[in-house]
Protein backbone atom coordinates (compact mmCIF):
# COMPACT_ATOMS: atom_id res chain seq x y z
CA UNK A 1 0.00 0.00 0.00
CA UNK A 2 2.92 2.29 0.41
CA UNK A 3 2.44 5.61 -2.02
CA UNK A 4 -0.88 5.71 -1.53
CA UNK A 5 -3.08 8.20 -0.53
CA UNK A 6 -6.36 8.06 1.10
CA UNK A 7 -8.83 10.93 1.71
CA UNK A 8 -11.55 10.78 5.07
CA UNK A 9 -14.49 12.56 5.50
CA UNK A 10 -15.25 12.89 9.40
CA UNK A 11 -17.72 14.66 11.83
CA UNK A 12 -16.68 13.16 15.77
CA UNK A 13 -16.98 9.83 17.36
CA UNK A 14 -17.74 7.42 14.71
CA UNK A 15 -16.04 8.92 12.20
CA UNK A 16 -13.04 9.23 14.63
CA UNK A 17 -12.95 5.45 15.19
CA UNK A 18 -12.84 4.97 11.42
CA UNK A 19 -10.15 7.18 11.16
CA UNK A 20 -7.86 5.72 13.13
CA UNK A 21 -8.69 2.23 11.84
CA UNK A 22 -7.01 3.59 8.61
CA UNK A 23 -4.20 5.11 9.49
CA UNK A 24 -3.31 1.48 10.84
CA UNK A 25 -4.33 -0.28 7.98
CA UNK A 26 -2.40 1.84 5.98
CA UNK A 27 0.90 1.08 7.43
CA UNK A 28 3.16 3.74 5.43
CA UNK A 29 0.60 5.64 3.24
CA UNK A 30 -0.93 9.02 3.52
CA UNK A 31 -3.44 9.72 5.03
CA UNK A 32 -5.76 13.05 4.88
CA UNK A 33 -9.12 13.37 7.11
CA UNK A 34 -11.05 16.47 6.59
CA UNK A 35 -13.17 16.96 10.00
CA UNK A 36 -16.67 18.83 10.02
CA UNK A 37 -16.23 22.01 11.54
CA UNK A 38 -19.86 23.15 11.71
CA UNK A 39 -19.97 22.22 15.51
CA UNK A 40 -17.51 24.50 16.51
CA UNK A 41 -18.17 27.50 18.28
CA UNK A 42 -17.14 30.17 21.14
CA UNK A 43 -17.63 29.41 24.50
CA UNK A 44 -16.35 30.66 27.80
CA UNK A 45 -14.39 33.10 25.32
CA UNK A 46 -12.46 30.33 23.61
CA UNK A 47 -12.73 28.37 19.94
CA UNK A 48 -13.97 24.82 20.63
CA UNK A 49 -13.68 22.78 17.63
CA UNK A 50 -15.29 19.22 19.00
CA UNK A 51 -14.98 16.89 16.03
CA UNK A 52 -11.44 18.56 15.12
CA UNK A 53 -10.33 17.47 18.53
CA UNK A 54 -12.22 14.12 18.77
CA UNK A 55 -9.90 12.79 15.42
CA UNK A 56 -7.06 14.61 17.37
CA UNK A 57 -7.52 12.94 20.64
CA UNK A 58 -8.46 9.74 19.01
CA UNK A 59 -5.71 9.05 16.50
CA UNK A 60 -3.54 10.23 19.28
CA UNK A 61 -4.40 7.28 21.44
CA UNK A 62 -5.94 9.91 24.13
CA UNK A 63 -9.65 9.90 23.64
CA UNK A 64 -11.55 8.38 26.62
CA UNK A 65 -12.70 5.29 26.27
CA UNK A 66 -15.75 5.65 27.53
CA UNK A 67 -17.17 8.72 25.58
CA UNK A 68 -15.73 8.19 22.57
CA UNK A 69 -14.93 12.15 23.13
CA UNK A 70 -12.46 14.18 25.06
CA UNK A 71 -9.75 13.25 27.31
CA UNK A 72 -8.63 10.38 29.02
CA UNK A 73 -8.25 10.24 32.49
CA UNK A 74 -9.61 13.81 32.13
CA UNK A 75 -9.50 15.62 35.55
CA UNK A 76 -12.39 18.63 36.17
CA UNK A 77 -10.53 21.36 38.56
CA UNK A 78 -11.45 24.29 36.24
CA UNK A 79 -15.23 23.36 35.96
CA UNK A 80 -15.57 22.89 39.78
CA UNK A 81 -14.19 25.96 40.22
CA UNK A 82 -16.36 27.90 37.67
CA UNK A 83 -19.43 26.02 38.49
CA UNK A 84 -18.55 27.93 42.58
CA UNK A 85 -18.53 31.32 40.77
CA UNK A 86 -21.61 30.93 39.05
CA UNK A 87 -20.55 30.19 35.59
CA UNK A 88 -22.07 28.28 32.41
CA UNK A 89 -21.08 24.64 33.02
CA UNK A 90 -23.39 23.17 30.46
CA UNK A 91 -20.77 21.97 27.74
CA UNK A 92 -17.54 20.75 30.10
CA UNK A 93 -14.02 21.59 29.34
CA UNK A 94 -11.70 19.20 31.59
CA UNK A 95 -8.47 20.53 32.41
CA UNK A 96 -6.78 18.85 29.87
CA UNK A 97 -8.52 19.39 27.10
CA UNK A 98 -8.97 22.85 28.28
CA UNK A 99 -5.47 23.34 27.34
CA UNK A 100 -6.34 22.70 23.46
CA UNK A 101 -9.04 25.21 23.36
CA UNK A 102 -6.64 27.85 25.28
CA UNK A 103 -3.75 27.37 22.38
CA UNK A 104 -6.05 27.57 20.04
CA UNK A 105 -7.53 30.29 20.82
CA UNK A 106 -4.56 32.39 21.39
CA UNK A 107 -3.38 31.49 18.16
CA UNK A 108 -6.15 32.60 16.26
CA UNK A 109 -5.83 35.74 17.49
CA UNK A 110 -2.51 35.62 16.19
CA UNK A 111 -4.24 35.10 12.91
CA UNK A 112 -2.88 31.75 12.57
CA UNK A 113 -5.63 29.80 10.48
CA UNK A 114 -7.18 26.80 12.03
CA UNK A 115 -5.84 24.57 9.42
CA UNK A 116 -2.51 25.21 10.38
CA UNK A 117 -3.14 25.30 14.20
CA UNK A 118 -4.83 21.90 13.86
CA UNK A 119 -1.94 20.26 11.72
CA UNK A 120 0.45 21.95 14.06
CA UNK A 121 -1.35 20.22 17.37
CA UNK A 122 -0.99 16.88 15.10
CA UNK A 123 2.39 16.89 14.90
CA UNK A 124 3.18 17.38 18.70
CA UNK A 125 0.96 14.65 19.38
CA UNK A 126 2.73 12.42 17.14
CA UNK A 127 -0.13 11.62 14.51
CA UNK A 128 0.85 10.73 11.37
CA UNK A 129 -2.09 11.83 9.57
CA UNK A 130 -2.74 14.90 8.17
CA UNK A 131 -6.14 15.93 9.85
CA UNK A 132 -7.48 19.25 8.18
CA UNK A 133 -10.62 21.07 9.23
CA UNK A 134 -13.15 21.53 6.62
CA UNK A 135 -12.33 25.18 6.20
CA UNK A 136 -10.81 28.00 7.51
CA UNK A 137 -13.78 29.97 7.67
CA UNK A 138 -16.90 29.95 9.50
CA UNK A 139 -19.52 27.29 8.71
CA UNK A 140 -22.45 26.68 11.54
CA UNK A 141 -24.62 23.72 11.93
CA UNK A 142 -28.31 25.64 13.14
CA UNK A 143 -30.96 23.61 13.80
CA UNK A 144 -34.66 24.30 13.08
CA UNK A 145 -36.72 22.94 15.64
CA UNK A 146 -40.32 23.11 17.23
CA UNK A 147 -38.77 24.98 19.95
CA UNK A 148 -36.76 27.44 18.15
CA UNK A 149 -33.51 27.89 16.37
CA UNK A 150 -30.42 26.39 17.73
CA UNK A 151 -26.58 26.58 17.17
CA UNK A 152 -25.37 22.75 17.00
CA UNK A 153 -24.11 22.77 20.38
CA UNK A 154 -27.21 24.47 21.87
CA UNK A 155 -28.88 21.84 20.21
CA UNK A 156 -27.03 19.09 20.46
CA UNK A 157 -25.38 19.62 24.35
CA UNK A 158 -27.37 22.20 26.45
CA UNK A 159 -30.75 20.44 25.08
CA UNK A 160 -29.59 16.73 24.10
CA UNK A 161 -31.17 16.58 21.24
CA UNK A 162 -34.56 17.06 22.88
CA UNK A 163 -36.05 19.36 20.37
CA UNK A 164 -37.55 18.04 17.20
CA UNK A 165 -35.72 18.66 14.73
CA UNK A 166 -37.74 20.62 11.26
CA UNK A 167 -34.90 21.54 9.32
CA UNK A 168 -31.05 22.16 9.08
CA UNK A 169 -29.47 25.43 7.87
CA UNK A 170 -25.63 26.19 7.30
CA UNK A 171 -24.36 29.56 8.14
CA UNK A 172 -21.27 30.47 5.81
CA UNK A 173 -18.84 33.41 5.94
CA UNK A 174 -19.33 34.93 3.33
CA UNK A 175 -15.11 34.32 2.06
CA UNK A 176 -15.64 30.32 2.94
CA UNK A 177 -13.86 27.93 0.89
CA UNK A 178 -12.29 24.71 1.87
CA UNK A 179 -8.96 25.03 3.46
CA UNK A 180 -5.90 24.73 1.17
CA UNK A 181 -4.96 21.36 2.28
CA UNK A 182 -8.36 19.82 1.00
CA UNK A 183 -7.95 20.93 -2.32
CA UNK A 184 -3.70 20.00 -1.98
CA UNK A 185 -5.07 16.61 -1.44
CA UNK A 186 -7.96 16.36 -3.96
CA UNK A 187 -5.44 16.87 -6.88
CA UNK A 188 -2.52 14.59 -5.54
CA UNK A 189 -1.52 12.13 -8.21
CA UNK A 190 -1.97 9.45 -5.61
CA UNK A 191 -4.74 9.63 -4.06
CA UNK A 192 -6.72 6.55 -4.45
CA UNK A 193 -9.79 6.68 -2.56
CA UNK A 194 -12.32 9.35 -0.62
CA UNK A 195 -14.34 7.14 2.15
CA UNK A 196 -16.79 8.96 3.81
CA UNK A 197 -16.95 7.69 7.25
CA UNK A 198 -19.93 6.74 9.35
CA UNK A 199 -20.91 9.89 10.64
CA UNK A 200 -24.01 11.81 10.74
CA UNK A 201 -24.78 12.32 7.35
CA UNK A 202 -27.24 15.69 8.15
CA UNK A 203 -25.15 17.30 11.01
CA UNK A 204 -21.57 15.78 10.42
CA UNK A 205 -20.88 15.20 6.67
CA UNK A 206 -23.49 17.85 5.05
CA UNK A 207 -21.78 20.69 6.51
CA UNK A 208 -18.37 19.58 4.48
CA UNK A 209 -20.48 19.46 1.76
CA UNK A 210 -22.17 22.82 1.76
CA UNK A 211 -18.60 24.44 1.90
CA UNK A 212 -18.61 26.00 -1.36
CA UNK A 213 -16.92 24.03 -4.37
CA UNK A 214 -15.97 20.96 -2.11
CA UNK A 215 -18.65 18.26 -3.37
CA UNK A 216 -17.91 19.58 -6.42
CA UNK A 217 -13.70 18.82 -6.29
CA UNK A 218 -14.86 15.51 -4.54
CA UNK A 219 -16.73 14.46 -7.72
CA UNK A 220 -13.84 15.77 -9.61
CA UNK A 221 -11.06 13.93 -7.96
CA UNK A 222 -11.93 10.73 -10.39
CA UNK A 223 -11.05 8.64 -7.29
CA UNK A 224 -13.79 5.62 -6.04
CA UNK A 225 -15.71 7.38 -3.17
CA UNK A 226 -16.82 5.04 -0.55
CA UNK A 227 -19.23 5.49 2.66
CA UNK A 228 -19.76 3.39 5.52
CA UNK A 229 -23.14 3.35 6.44
CA UNK A 230 -23.48 4.56 9.61
CA UNK A 231 -26.40 3.17 11.11
CA UNK A 232 -26.54 -0.43 12.01
CA UNK A 233 -30.00 -2.40 12.23
CA UNK A 234 -31.76 0.60 11.51
CA UNK A 235 -30.30 2.40 14.32
CA UNK A 236 -27.88 4.77 15.34
CA UNK A 237 -24.64 3.68 17.10
CA UNK A 238 -24.06 6.34 18.84
CA UNK A 239 -25.88 10.23 18.48
CA UNK A 240 -29.26 11.16 17.35
CA UNK A 241 -28.62 10.09 13.31
CA UNK A 242 -32.11 8.00 13.74
CA UNK A 243 -33.62 10.20 15.32
CA UNK A 244 -33.14 13.03 13.54
CA UNK A 245 -34.02 11.03 9.76
CA UNK A 246 -37.47 10.18 11.41
CA UNK A 247 -38.05 13.58 12.44
CA UNK A 248 -37.51 14.78 8.94
CA UNK A 249 -39.50 12.49 7.48
CA UNK A 250 -37.37 10.08 5.95
CA UNK A 251 -37.06 6.39 6.54
CA UNK A 252 -34.57 5.41 8.99
CA UNK A 253 -32.91 2.94 6.98
CA UNK A 254 -29.37 2.57 5.16
CA UNK A 255 -30.90 2.46 1.72
CA UNK A 256 -32.18 6.03 2.38
CA UNK A 257 -28.32 7.04 3.55
CA UNK A 258 -27.37 6.47 -0.18
CA UNK A 259 -30.20 8.40 -1.49
CA UNK A 260 -29.02 11.37 0.57
CA UNK A 261 -25.70 11.41 -0.64
CA UNK A 262 -27.06 10.60 -4.38
CA UNK A 263 -24.47 10.56 -7.48
CA UNK A 264 -21.45 11.31 -5.07
CA UNK A 265 -20.99 7.67 -4.38
CA UNK A 266 -19.54 4.80 -6.24
CA UNK A 267 -20.15 2.78 -3.50
CA UNK A 268 -21.64 1.53 0.02
CA UNK A 269 -20.57 -0.48 2.93
CA UNK A 270 -23.60 -1.95 4.68
CA UNK A 271 -23.92 -3.10 8.02
CA UNK A 272 -24.54 -7.00 8.18
CA UNK A 273 -27.64 -6.41 9.71
CA UNK A 274 -29.24 -4.61 7.05
CA UNK A 275 -28.11 -6.80 5.21
CA UNK A 276 -31.70 -7.40 3.73
CA UNK A 277 -31.35 -3.75 1.90
CA UNK A 278 -28.67 -4.12 -0.46
CA UNK A 279 -31.25 -5.56 -3.75
CA UNK A 280 -32.32 -1.84 -2.82
CA UNK A 281 -29.28 -0.01 -3.29
CA UNK A 282 -28.34 0.75 -6.83
CA UNK A 283 -24.81 1.08 -6.02
CA UNK A 284 -21.68 -1.70 -5.79
CA UNK A 285 -22.58 -2.86 -2.02
CA UNK A 286 -19.80 -4.73 0.43
CA UNK A 287 -22.02 -6.02 3.07
CA UNK A 288 -19.48 -6.32 6.52
CA UNK A 289 -19.97 -6.34 10.54
CA UNK A 290 -19.53 -2.46 10.64
CA UNK A 291 -19.34 -2.16 14.58
CA UNK A 292 -15.99 -0.87 15.96
CA UNK A 293 -15.88 -2.07 19.22
CA UNK A 294 -12.11 -2.55 19.44
CA UNK A 295 -9.01 -1.29 17.61
CA UNK A 296 -8.81 -4.43 15.70
CA UNK A 297 -12.42 -4.21 14.71
CA UNK A 298 -11.53 0.10 13.62
CA UNK A 299 -8.88 -1.76 11.35
CA UNK A 300 -11.03 -4.85 9.99
CA UNK A 301 -13.61 -2.31 9.00
CA UNK A 302 -11.12 0.08 7.14
CA UNK A 303 -9.20 -2.83 5.25
CA UNK A 304 -12.36 -4.44 4.11
CA UNK A 305 -13.34 -0.64 2.89
CA UNK A 306 -10.41 0.32 0.88
CA UNK A 307 -10.35 -3.27 -0.63
CA UNK A 308 -14.08 -2.59 -1.79
CA UNK A 309 -12.80 0.38 -2.89
CA UNK A 310 -9.67 -0.53 -4.74
CA UNK A 311 -12.42 -2.50 -6.87
CA UNK A 312 -14.37 0.15 -8.24
CA UNK A 313 -14.68 2.36 -10.70
CA UNK A 314 -15.59 6.27 -10.56
CA UNK A 315 -18.72 6.56 -12.26
CA UNK A 316 -18.21 9.98 -13.10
Amino acid sequence: MNNRHILALSGGVGGAKLADGLLHALDDAHLTIVVNTGDDFTHLGLHISPDVDTALYTLAGLANPETGWGRRDETWTFMDALARLGGETWFRLGDGDLATHVERTRRLAAGDPLSAITADLARRLGIRADIVPMSDQALRTRVHTDEGVFDFQDYFVRHQCRPVTRSIEFSLAPDTAPAPAVLTALADEALDAIVICPSNPYLSIAPLLAVPGLRARLRAARVPIVAVSPLVGGAAVKGPTAKIMAELGVPVCADEIVRYYGDLLDGFVLDVRDAHLRERIALPVHVTDTLMRTPQDRVRVARETLAFAARLTPRR
